[in-house]
């Protein structure tokens, strides 16, 4: 699972040779993790640079009301948002933590004052700029 996480498009073939099965026994064994949802998918990883993503901003987003239908109306406006490549439902002081990515900064205003801003659910909205990722195994 390790090699075919840093490397999905990894060969059968390779991958059984770097773990020490036969190829027959490797394709079982990667079929078997895709049936029962081990492996949920493969993906492309994108260069934000090559894409024209200069900016990125993790978002504290905290709401106004604490009840699940304020939940799922604030879920469904952002999973309308395409600048928001992640939204996770978090404990603590606030209820979400959003990776949002835009071209730049004007377009994070455009998204903060425009998006997050017209929400009726929120009630804050922290942002934390990314200046740089010595360490990123997302795919």
């Amino acid at each position: 699972m390790r090699v075919l996480a840093g490397d999905g498009r990894i060969s059968n073939l390779a991958l059984a040779e770097r773990v020490g099965l036969s190829p027959s026994a490797c394709l079982r064994r990667v079929a078997a993790l895709e049936k029962s949802g081990v492996i949920a998918g493969y993906r492309a990883v994108l260069s934000p640079e090559k894409t024209g993503v200069g900016f990125i901003a993790y978002v504290l987003v905290g709401l106004n009301l604490h009840t699940k239908g304020a939940q799922e109306a604030f879920e469904r406006a952002i999973a309308r948002a395409p600048e928001v490549r992640e939204c996770h439902n978090i404990t603590g002081n606030v209820e979400y933590l959003l990776r949002v990515e835009v071209a730049d900064i004007a377009a994070y205003k455009h998204f903060h004052n425009e998006v997050l801003g017209t929400l009726p659910q929120l009630n804050a909205i922290t942002s934390y700029v990314v200046m740089g990722s010595p360490k990123d195994e997302r795919a």
